[in-house]
């Protein structure tokens, strides 16, 4: 496998996915995304819809993170210790 990325779906020749275009995209909602080779060099990936949408759906800032944490309003205090301090290089 090229790549770091996990597959689950199929692996397609470009022949094979152009004549077979309704089957990979149904094999890419039922089973993941779908790989496309061309000339042997892995070109194209087919993604379901909702694959594409956690793709590309904003991650949340730090603070949002923070804000949504179920320790906001704990009254936690948080002191910080003076052993280790960064140099200002």
């Amino acid at each position: 496998m090229k790549g770091t990325a996990k597959r689950t779906g199929k692996v397609w020749r470009l022949e094979e996915a152009k004549s077979r275009l309704g089957e990979v995209v149904d094999e890419a909602k039922k089973h993941g995304p779908q790989v496309i080779r061309r000339r042997g060099v892995e070109a194209a990936v087919v993604l379901s819809f909702d694959d594409y949408v956690k793709l590309v759906k904003p991650k949340e800032s730090l603070v949002e993170f923070l804000a949504s944490s179920p320790l906001v309003g704990s009254e936690i205090e948080v002191e910080r210790s003076g052993a280790v301090r960064r140099s200002s290089a």
